[in-house]
């Protein structure tokens, strides 16, 4: 009887270590081609943000087309380089927990709640087939009902109108504040306009926006049932291209060019 038992035990400890062990391995074998999949979503959402992604086509070979570059959030200087890091792993949301290359936000200014924004961020540069400046697109992030929503953001050669917007990463409720996912939505981002005497205009209002507007060009229809998200998105807009975000960069650019 004792051996019967030892023998059970024996023999469920050796199912339970292999399968531990394949586990394991396939997790660890697994995790690059994951880390990949994750990264290609990404670049996808960057493409589609500037109307650049072709499904024929692979992500890597379009991506590939952008140029990288840094931006000096307290000047608003475009860099290439950059001392501390390789622009192609530099990762701007890691680099936000490190009080050395990053800047609290104070309350009365954090509206999109991001608590600290990195001193230096990436974004990219897309050309024409002449080598013009063809489009800029910014990453942004700012929370909203339950959490944050990570996303980019294209702006055409004129520094002030929108391209397109995609998020890649958020919390949203499924059929409510997810819907910043809908085509639909999506759809109604090209064209607008972000600023108006230099002060930022655009916004998502609560419901829609009325067609005899005298302002329709700053105002982006808000998602259904969706009224916390709506505002995040508002509050993202406003702070990233205010003063402590893009705006510098973008009166750069538009100087240079």
């Amino acid at each position: 009887m004792k051996e019967s038992v030892l023998r059970t035990l024996l023999v469920a400890f050796t199912i339970c270590l292999v399968c531990s062990l394949v586990v394991s391995y396939t997790a660890v074998g697994l995790r690059d081609l994951q880390n990949e999949n994750k990264l290609n979503d990404e670049r996808k959402k960057i493409l589609q943000s500037a109307n650049m992604f072709d499904s024929s086509l692979s992500i890597e070979s379009q991506f590939e087309q952008l140029e990288m570059k840094y931006v000096d959030f307290s000047s608003g200087k475009v860099l290439d380089t950059y001392k501390d890091f390789a622009i192609e792993t530099y990762n701007q949301i890691s680099t936000t927990r490190n009080p050395l290359l990053s800047t609290k936000i104070p309350a009365s200014e954090d509206i999109a709640i991001i608590k600290n924004r990195e001193n230096v961020g990436k974004f990219y540069i897309s050309r024409d087939k002449n080598g013009e400046l063809d489009k800029i697109i910014l990453p942004i992030r700012g929370y909203g009902l339950w959490g944050t929503l990570f996303g980019y953001i294209s702006i055409e050669n004129d520094f002030n109108t929108v391209a397109g917007l995609e998020f890649y990463s958020h919390k949203e409720t499924p059929g409510l504040g997810a819907e910043v996912d809908n085509p639909k939505w999506k759809a109604l981002w090209p064209g607008k306009k972000i600023y108006k005497d230099d002060v930022v205009r655009l916004s998502v209002l609560k419901g829609q926006v009325p067609s005899d507007a005298n302002d329709i060009m700053y105002k982006v229809d808000g998602l259904s049932g969706a009224t916390l998200t709506s505002r995040g998105v508002t509050n993202m807009i406003t702070y990233w291209f205010g003063d402590s975000g893009y705006s510098k960069l973008l009166s750069e650019l538009n100087y240079e060019s």
